[in-house]
């Protein structure tokens, strides 16, 4: 995992998602039209939080999160997502 230099503000999270799958369970290839957008993904950089909410989640976490969940931003030629640490549903362990 290479240094992103973006540091959300407050309480918003940069995640990378993971890749859509390519595959079915039984072989047969998917196009990129019929893909679903990925649900999961690792964090990457994390804000402060608000004032009296500090963070729970750090760096590197993997996550699950709602399927229309975030803004979905290009750096340096890497797809990344940016949303609200509310919008973040579960910590994958």
């Amino acid at each position: 995992m290479a240094e992103v230099k973006i540091k959300p503000l407050a309480d918003r999270v940069l995640i990378e998602p993971d890749p859509a799958e390519t595959k079915t369970s039984s072989g047969i290839i998917i196009p990129d039209t019929a893909k679903e957008k990925p649900q999961k993904g690792i964090v990457i950089a994390v804000g402060k939080g608000k004032k009296n909410e500090p963070m729970i989640l750090k760096e590197g976490d993997k996550v699950l999160y709602g399927k229309y969940s975030g803004t979905e931003l290009k750096w340096e030629g890497i797809e990344y997502l940016i949303m609200r640490e509310s919008d973040i549903i579960a910590i994958i362990r």
